[in-house]
């Protein structure tokens, strides 16, 4: 264990959470390997033993490495694992791009996690929302709602920084990962979502992540690559210039940009009338 840097408050929101969790007697986390949700497939682990189990969806729009870091930390844990087919291109609706994209897919694939559950006799399904996603446009935790699956860190009050703070007394390894989210919410709404272009933006990223940038995400319109990072990496941008161009151009881009407002959450919302 590593040296307590949680606050008081913040271990207050542990025990709550976990007070929570043994409430429900069983349950089936549905499984990201990203911050929140391995923070509380540990938890929740730590605290149901084997009534808890983890599931995570194979899609276009979900990285191979982030399969493989799931993969890795449930076998660590001695966690049972699930992986389930939720390929979003084949729901109908979903290559459009509609607004409420995240809705379309977050239903089918927390329906096809409750069949897991049921089948397994487990009392309940859980996802990873915290309290930071309250404030952004989230249709998918309408999904969420419409379904009856538990959100546990919102239920606790949980933020993303009282989850980092936790995950690092933990020791877990994801307590300063880059916060991630599925690769189709880089398209402006409208633009068709094609496996070409995921593979497009994924390449991307992962150059990007090789190149030791930490929070980042690159837009795509059309052709265009809108790179995203801490506005304090936008030099090493700059510095790292012609390879990113030329690596971006042999993805499929034709043009590669930066933002220069830097990495914000949900910035393809912006173009949503308030």
């Amino acid at each position: 264990m590593n040296e307590i840097t949680a606050t008081k408050e913040q271990q207050n929101k542990y025990e709550a959470l976990k007070e929570y969790l043994r409430s429900l007697g069983s349950v089936a986390v549905a499984f990201s390997s990203g911050v929140d949700s391995t923070f509380l497939l540990k938890t929740a682990h730590d605290v149901l033993g084997d009534k808890c189990i983890a599931i995570t969806a194979m899609s276009s729009s979900f990285p191979k490495r982030e399969l493989e870091e799931a993969k890795t930390f449930c076998e660590k844990e001695g966690i049972r694992h699930i992986t389930v087919e939720s390929e979003e291109l084949e729901i109908e609706g979903f290559c459009q791009n509609p607004t409420n994209r995240c809705y379309i897919c977050k239903k089918e694939l927390f329906e096809k996690i409750w069949d897991i559950a049921t089948k397994e006799g487990l009392n309940a399904v859980a996802e990873g929302s915290n309290m930071d996603d309250n404030g952004d446009y989230r249709p998918g935790l309408q999904a969420v709602a419409e379904l009856g699956v538990k959100s546990p860190l919102r239920h606790s009050e949980l933020y993303k920084a009282d989850i980092r703070a936790l995950s690092k007394d933990l020791g877990l390894p994801t307590w300063e990962k880059q916060s991630f989210a599925c690769l189709s919410s880089r398209f402006v709404y409208g633009e068709t979502i094609t496996k070409e272009k995921l593979g497009m933006v994924d390449k991307a990223e992962q150059l990007l992540l090789d190149l030791g940038f930490h929070q980042l995400r690159v837009r795509i319109h059309g052709t265009l690559a809108r790179i995203e990072v801490l506005p304090d990496e936008l030099q090493k941008v700059l510095e790292n210039r012609n390879q990113i161009v030329k690596a971006f151009k042999e993805y499929g881009f034709t043009y590669v940009t930066m933002d220069l407002q830097g990495y914000r959450m949900g910035s393809m919302n912006e173009t949503l009338k308030k």
